[in-house]
């Protein structure tokens, strides 16, 4: 008898997750991430709001991530976005891409692919820079697109921008500005990042469904509930039969499960 279908997520820092019981758009880009282990499992450590220089704990953070990656067998690393603080890059030559990451997670262990999405501090500064293949091409576990899919055999990951869903960032940003390059307007580009994910969620044939986002559906931390994604992305993950949505942005760590399904 084959052995049971494993999928193991460790989650450090301020990463949330929450699980659920049993214009013209374009198919979101597509990743091959097949399990390296003999029995099939996979096992991923998912990290967010992290880009601080080292500093407020950054450090002493990532010497543990070192750990328990080893500990763990990781294959990759999912970042969940607030990349750098306080307000993104500057662009790509930006020093702090190495001072926040490459110079700070170290660890063999950590050597991994990090697959990386935008937080709301990301937009602060100049998104694309994160975007562009310069900083693949300078640290090349950095892989970091808006919307995107991991297809890794036992689960599918699916990588959503959640930003620009929430409406106050358009219009009561008050001393920020964000770089909303290629996703104004902002209706056409929330339908179609939701038509792309409805699609990709269909197809999918994995055991495990996994949705990725920087903001929380649900929330009892700071920021609260996401109402934006309470209305338009909540009802897409439990129609396909989404096990986990796993998010940043609140600073803390909470297990949220649903009961009405």
């Amino acid at each position: 008898m084959a052995p049971p279908v494993k999928l193991v997520v460790a989650f450090v820092f301020a990463a949330v997750v929450v699980v659920f019981p049993v214009g013209s758009s374009a198919e979101l880009p597509r990743l091959e991430h097949p399990p390296t282990k003999a029995d099939g499992s996979l096992t991923v450590l998912a990290v967010g709001d992290w880009g601080r220089r080292g500093q407020f704990n950054q450090s002493m953070v990532a010497e543990q991530m070192g750990i328990i990656g080893k500990k763990m067998d990781i294959d990759f690393v999912v970042n969940v976005g607030d990349n750098f603080y306080k307000n993104g890059l500057t662009g790509v030559d930006d020093k702090a891409f190495e001072e926040s990451f490459t110079n700070i997670y170290t660890a063999e262990s950590l050597q991994k692919p990090w697959y990386t999405i935008l937080g709301n501090h990301d937009y602060r500064g100049d998104a694309l820079a994160q975007l562009s293949p310069v900083l693949r091409n300078l640290d090349s576990r950095w892989i970091c697109m808006k919307s995107f899919v991991v297809n890794a055999e036992v689960a599918d990951f699916f990588f959503i921008d959640t930003t620009p869903f929430v409406l106050k960032y358009w219009n009561e940003p008050k001393n920020d500005t964000y770089d909303w390059r290629g996703v104004a307007p902002r209706e056409a580009y929330i339908a179609n990042v939701l038509k792309d994910l409805n699609a990709a969620l269909k197809q999918s044939k994995a055991t495990w469904k996994i949705v990725i986002g920087h903001h929380a559906i649900r929330s009892v931390s700071n920021h609260g509930d996401t109402q934006e994604l309470v209305q338009q992305l909540l009802p897409i993950l439990k129609a396909n039969g989404v096990d986990m949505y796993i998010n940043g942005h609140d600073h803390c760590l909470e297990h949220i499960s649903s009961r009405d399904r």
